[in-house]
């Protein structure tokens, strides 16, 4: 080996170490492939980051190139990046073919995309609907379609599908928002039940305010959090490497909250 690619590689070695500082290292997932969306940045990030600590090897997908191509790079050789737009169903067919013939297999997916857009069904755009559904319930089933096949050959599999406390309650302001995350929580309980057979297990989180990019202007959303704070990103990662792994192997079409104690009721001003 020459002494420039000796170099490239711990350089790499050192990047990936760093990118993981926060993350707890083990074996949970040693073995395991998975496949996340919207993973560019944000809670998909830190689920990258978790999975490829627990021994995951892991197909970052985006529409965000740079962001997504950066993550991957500082994962080191058990990441890779390639660019998915969830609601396309031609690009859904060419990452599971890529993560394939990257990885070998896919027993893990985590339908993570999502677009969310704070407006009354008075103001609310019907472009807006649309694409909101599009991106944060079709994309998911579009995501699901296109990998079962991939699941069932290399089952024992895991579908996560991110939903949010949205999707067990109502909130203001966040009509197509709720409607898709409620959407994303039934499409969940009959895909767990299709295909519990095959040793696909199908189960959704669902993310109390999180410290994320999308909670950008809305910081104050943990006055109604019984801790009275925002969830970190890797709070909700530990959720989804516990779903991922055969930790979870008796649960199926069920419901994981992280939310500070958010649905528990009315918080202590």
């Amino acid at each position: 080996m020459s002494t420039k690619v000796t170099s490239e590689r711990a350089t790499q070695s050192r990047s990936s170490s760093s990118a993981l500082e926060s993350y707890h290292n083990g074996t949970r997932l040693r073995g395991k492939v998975a496949l996340i969306t919207g993973a560019a940045r944000g809670m998909g990030a830190s689920f990258a980051k978790a999975m490829v600590a627990q021994g995951a090897s892991v197909m970052i997908t985006d529409v965000r190139d740079d962001a997504g191509n950066q993550l991957a790079r500082s994962l080191g050789n058990q990441a890779a990046y390639r660019r998915l737009d969830v609601t396309r169903r031609d690009d859904w067919k060419a990452a599971v073919e890529d993560t394939i013939r990257t990885f070998g297999k896919l027993n893990v997916l985590v339908n993570n995309a999502g677009v969310v857009n704070f407006a009354s069904i008075e103001k609310n755009e019907a472009e807006s609907w649309d694409k909101t559904l599009a991106v944060d319930l079709t994309g998911a089933y579009n995501g699901i379609k296109a990998t079962v096949d991939a699941l069932k050959h290399a089952a024992p599999a895991s579908i996560i599908n991110i939903s949010s406390t949205a999707g067990m309650r109502g909130y203001r302001s966040l009509t197509a928002y709720s409607a898709a995350k409620f959407g994303l929580r039934g499409l969940t309980k009959s895909v767990a039940l299709d295909l519990a057979a095959v040793k696909i297990r199908c189960n959704s989180v669902h993310p109390g305010p999180t410290d994320t990019p999308m909670m950008d202007g809305h910081k104050d959303a943990s006055s109604q959090v019984a801790m009275k704070r925002l969830g970190k990103p890797d709070e909700i990662a530990n959720l989804v490497v516990f779903l991922a792994s055969d930790e979870s192997s008796f649960s199926t079409g069920s419901e994981f909250v992280a939310d500070g104690g958010e649905l528990a009721g009315l918080a202590p001003s």
